[in-house]
C-alpha cells in the first residue's frame, strides 16, 4: 500500500529564500509606487490579475473534476486546492490596486477626454458600483473556494462519501457563477481601461488564458513535488505516474489550443469589421515594438505547447512537460502585460526594474502561498472514495 497520509513539509531554507525574494521584490514595487507611479501601478494591477487568475483556475480545476466525476485527478487535487489559496492573495493586491483606480481608469471622474459618460456606460462605470462589483466577485469566489476545500479536508477525517456529493453540487453551482463573474470581472478590470473599446468575446478570451495558465502552474507544481525531497523523491513521486502526467499534458495542449482559437477569433472579427472603436485595440499592439511582443505571446501560449506536446512521449516526460508549462506561465504573464500596459505606454513598451520586480513578486508570492497551503493537509485526499481508482489510473 502506498503511504499517502502525510502532510508536506517543504525545506525551511527554501521557504526562507523565497520569502526573502518576495520581500525584496515588494520593497522595489513599493519604491516604484513613489518614484515611478505611472509604470508601477499598471504592474500592480497585472500582479493582482495574475494571482487572482491562478487562484480561480485552481478552484475551477477542482470543481471541474467533481462535476464530471473524474477519478484520475484525485492524486493531484491538493495542488489545485493549494492554487485556490492564491484567490485571497489576489484579492488583497486588487484592493491595493483600487487605491490607484483614478490613475488607472480614465473614466473614474465620470468623463473621458472631457466628454461625460452617458446612459448605461455612466451607470456601469460608476466608481461606487465598480468597487461593489469587485467585492461581490471576490466574496462569491472565496466563499465557493472555502466551501469546496473544507468538504475535501473534512473527508480526510471521516472518509464519508457525503462530502463528495456536497462538493459535486457546490462545484456545479460554482462553475455557473464562475462563467458569469469572470466575464464581468475581465470587462471591469481590463476592458474598461479603454472605455471606448469593446469585444463580445473578451470574457471567453480571458477564461481561456486564465485556465491555460492555471493548468501550466498545476503541471509545474506537480512535477516539482514529484522531485522536491531527499534524493529527488518528492511527496507525489509514488502516486503521480506518467499516466497522470499524460492527462495533464493533454489538458494543457487542449486549452492552449483553445486559447489560440479564441485569440484568432477575436482578432479576425475585429480585423474583418474594421470598426475604428474596435480596431484601436490591435492598432496599438501590432505596431512598433509592441508587435514582437504580440508574436512572442502567441509563440509562448500556443506554438510552444502545440508543437512540443504533440508527441505522446512528450506529455509523459516530466522534464519536457514542466519546461512547456513554464513557457505557458511566462506567456500568461505576457498576455496580461499586453492587455494592461499599452493603455499607459501606447508608443512603445518600457520594461525595467519596476516591471521586473512586479513579475518576481507575483511568482515568489504564488510559490510561497502554494507551498505553505500544502502543509495544512495530507498531500493526497486520503478519504476520497475514488482515491484507489486514481492510484490505479492507466491509459
Amino acid at each position: 500500500m502506498i503511504a499517502v497520509d502525510h502532510a508536506f513539509h517543504p525545506p525551511k531554507r527554501l521557504l526562507n529564500r523565497i520569502g526573502a525574494i518576495a520581500l525584496a521584490a515588494a520593497a522595489v514595487v513599493t519604491a516604484g509606487v513613489v518614484l515611478a507611479p505611472d509604470r508601477t501601478w499598471p504592474a500592480v494591477l497585472t500582479i493582482g490579475l495574475f494571482l487572482t487568475g491562478m487562484g480561480l483556475a485552481g478552484v475551477f480545476f477542482v470543481a471541474l473534476q467533481y462535476a464530471t466525476g473524474s477519478g484520475w485527478s484525485i492524486v493531484v487535487r491538493r495542488v489545485g486546492e493549494a492554487l485556490a489559496a492564491l484567490l485571497g492573495t489576489g484579492a488583497v493586491v486588487m484592493v491595493v490596486a483600487l487605491f490607484a483606480a483614478p490613475r488607472l481608469y480614465c473614466w473614474w471622474g465620470g468623463a473621458v477626454d472631457g466628454e461625460p459618460l452617458r446612459g448605461f456606460k455612466a451607470a456601469w462605470l460608476s466608481p461606487a458600483f465598480f468597487v461593489v462589483r469587485a467585492i461581490v466577485y471576490f466574496a462569491l469566489w472565496l466563499a465557493f473556494a472555502a466551501a469546496i476545500v473544507r468538504e475535501s479536508r473534512l473527508q480526510d477525517a471521516d472518509a464519508d462519501p457525503a462530502h463528495s456529493r456536497r462538493n459535486v453540487r457546490l462545484s456545479i453551482a460554482f462553475i455557473a457563477v464562475f462563467a458569469f463573474t469572470v466575464w464581468l470581472a475581465s470587462s471591469d478590470w481590463i476592458m474598461s481601461l479603454d472605455p471606448d473599446w469593446s469585444s463580445t468575446i473578451f470574457g471567453v478570451y480571458n477564461f481561456a488564458g486564465l485556465f491555460s495558465g492555471g493548468l501550466a502552474a498545476l503541471v509545474v507544481f506537480v512535477v516539482w513535488l514529484r522531485r522536491l525531497g531527499p534524493r529527488g523523491v518528492g511527496p507525489l513521486h509514488a502516486v503521480v505516474t506518467q499516466e497522470h502526467l499524460h492527462d495533464l499534458g493533454k489538458l494543457l495542449f487542449a486549452f492552449s489550443t483553445f486559447w489560440m482559437y479564441i485569440w484568432f477569433s477575436q482578432y479576425m472579427l475585429i480585423w474583418y469589421a474594421n470598426i475604428p472603436e474596435e480596431a484601436s485595440y490591435f492598432a496599438v499592439r501590432l505596431h512598433g515594438l509592441w508587435q514582437p511582443l504580440v508574436i512572442l505571446d502567441v509563440v509562448l501560449n500556443w506554438v510552444v505547447p502545440f508543437l512540443a506536446l504533440l508527441p505522446r512521449a512528450a506529455k509523459r516526460n516530466p522534464g519536457v512537460l514542466a519546461k512547456v508549462a513554464l513557457a505557458v506561465l511566462v506567456g500568461r504573464w505576457l498576455d496580461l502585460y499586453l492587455m494592461v500596459t499599452p493603455h499607459f505606454q501606447p508608443g512603445a513598451p518600457v520594461f525595467g526594474v519596476w516591471e521586473l520586480a512586479a513579475a518576481v513578486l507575483a511568482a515568489s508570492v504564488a510559490v510561497l502561498a502554494v507551498l505553505r497551503t500544502l502543509t495544512r493537509a495530507p498531500m493526497v485526499p486520503i478519504g476520497d472514495p475514488l482515491l484507489a481508482e486514481s492510484l490505479r489510473h492507466h491509459q
